[in-house]
């Protein structure tokens, strides 16, 4: 009876598989990930945000999702969001990563991101004052306007958040609430702040995986492969432009 093989990973493996993929220094990404995708992992999360940091080098920024936003979040129950102690749900490299010193998170109290580098402020200031979650002047915008990059490691589009992005900038009629709500935020020195925001609607199923194959067609994505885990690295602002014309064409292209 054959067993399947857990393979073991290092840092050098997964540093060469993002050279692989075209990453050099001084690039930024956000990234999702699944720890778990990419077998056993010398070193765990830590590893793998080494090997990310280790890539971009000095100059550049690795952003990770840190969400908290819940189907239950709305005018009648209003968000909570405390920066320095809401834990994110976006699995255990985003986790770790908050715990890293150099780590600054931004303010949004359901679609914070964290990142580590000299871009990292100018991505996240101001993100708490966004009125969309992932619209034109969030974190998710910003890093495609200096030419960032999406990153899936072991996971598929339907992680992708970028793509909330483009469902905002197309004005799609399903993605967001009707009413905004009056979300709670803590900052950094504790002080608390209330900001009238309209938030995700969590009501209409998605197919994302349905832009995988048409991303790579049109040369916007690499893949690549470190140990069972598939690398998806994913030209921002090109994907935004393509996918937000086919939404304004077709607005439920994206719908189940």
């Amino acid at each position: 009876m054959r067993t399947s093989q857990i393979p073991s990973v290092a840092k050098t493996d997964i540093a060469l598989g993002l050279r692989q993929l075209g990453l050099n220094e001084g690039d930024g990404l956000l990234v999702h990930s699944s720890l778990s995708s990419l077998g056993y992992v010398h070193g765990g999360a830590d590893t793998v945000i080494d090997a990310l940091l280790e890539v971009v080098g000095k100059t550049g920024t690795v952003l990770v999702p840190t969400l908290t936003g819940t189907e239950h979040d709305g005018p009648e129950q209003p968000p909570i969001f405390d920066v320095r102690h809401s834990p994110c749900w976006t699995g255990r490299i985003p986790s770790t990563f908050l715990q890293r010193q150099e780590a600054r998170r931004s303010l949004h109290p359901t679609h914070s991101i964290a990142g580590i580098g000299p871009m990292t402020a100018a991505l996240t200031e101001g993100h708490e004052d966004c009125i969309t979650p992932c619209g034109p002047d969030s974190p998710y915008y910003r890093l495609a306007e200096l030419g960032g990059y999406v990153l899936l490691i072991g996971i598929g589009q339907d992680s992708n958040t970028t793509v909330h992005t483009c469902e905002e900038l197309a004005e799609v009629p399903y993605h967001l609430q009707s009413q905004p709500t009056d979300a709670v935020i803590i900052d950094y020195e504790g002080r608390r702040h209330i900001r009238r925001l309209t938030l995700h609607d969590w009501g209409t199923p998605r197919q994302f995986v349905r832009i995988d194959d048409e991303l790579l067609r049109r040369g916007l994505m690499r893949v690549a492969r470190v140990g069972n885990a598939n690398l998806r690295l994913i030209r921002s602002m090109a994907m935004i432009e393509w996918l937000v014309g086919v939404l304004r064409e077709e607005p439920r292209y994206l719908c189940k």
